[in-house]
């Protein structure tokens, strides 16, 4: 997890460095609209992505904080990732987005 002082001075590029690319963005889309989902889950539902992309964006957003990864032993191995607190957080974000998005696309 990054500290404070890694961090941009500004709010809004703090949220962008977090969240900000294509990949983490659908990646929390799918667990705040799905809730917790396996790796093949993400396979699935964001088909242009690759195992090693999704793998490394999991990695960076549960270093960050934004997600947890439940393993299971069972076999084989299960991991389920989820929303941690501070990753729900960010409801009310991607709620305004989809307003936004769906205002935008009405007015075109």
């Amino acid at each position: 997890m990054l500290t404070k002082e890694e961090l941009p001075e500004c709010p809004v590029a703090t949220t962008v460095q977090l969240i900000g690319n294509k990949w983490k963005m659908l990646i929390i889309r799918n667990l705040i609209y799905n809730g917790k989902q396996r790796f093949t889950d993400f396979i699935r539902t964001i088909p242009a992505i690759s195992k090693k992309v999704l793998t490394d964006n999991l990695r960076a957003l549960e270093d960050d904080g934004l997600i947890e990864r439940e393993i299971f032993a069972e076999v084989p191995p299960r991991v389920e990732y989820s929303l941690s607190e501070i990753g729900k957080s960010l409801r009310p974000i991607w709620d305004a987005m989809e307003a936004w998005g769906i205002e935008y696309k009405n007015n075109l």
